[in-house]
């Protein structure tokens, strides 16, 4: 019996949500990141700093866990210009604003991708293992002597 046979199988998430998501999280990291060197390079006043960065990470989360809701990916996008905008205090927010927009639309075209994929995939083979791979009939026909999962026989 093996170790998973005990778990119920769980539901495939789609990569399109969890991929943005990911993009927002670590956009919204980043920019407090950057307000920190802002801060230290005294580019700007301290309060202008921190309530850009702040108020950018707070909304760069909580959008994170709004894309699948109606006008998440519209939102997250329009984030992506707010973010560049972000260049006006914090300066190093230009580069960084578009390098994540850049991230953010690979992210959207990626996941819609990898799901349409999986669709394709599950169309083909409705009878899936829950844990991935394909079931045996979908495997190349063998004898059990080619199987390298076999040890083979003592002779």
């Amino acid at each position: 019996m093996s170790m998973h046979a005990a778990r119920p199988p769980r539901e495939k998430r789609p990569a399109k949500p969890q991929f943005t998501s990911m993009i927002l999280v670590l956009e919204g990291v980043l920019v407090l990141f950057a307000g920190l060197t802002a801060y230290g390079l005294r580019s700007a006043p301290a309060p202008a700093i921190w309530s850009v960065a702040g108020s950018a990470f707070v909304v760069l989360v909580l959008l994170s866990r709004l894309v699948t809701k109606p006008g998440g990916y519209v939102a997250g996008s329009v984030a992506q210009l707010a973010v560049i905008a972000c260049g006006v205090i914090i300066p190093l927010m230009y580069a960084l604003g578009v390098l994540f927009a850049a991230l953010w639309f690979v992210s959207l075209r990626l996941g819609a991708r990898v799901d349409a994929e999986r669709a394709e995939f599950d169309a083909l083979y409705p009878d899936q293992t829950p844990y991935g791979g394909l079931p045996d009939r979908a495997l190349p026909d063998r004898s059990r002597a080619d199987d390298p999962r076999e040890p083979p026989a003592a002779g």
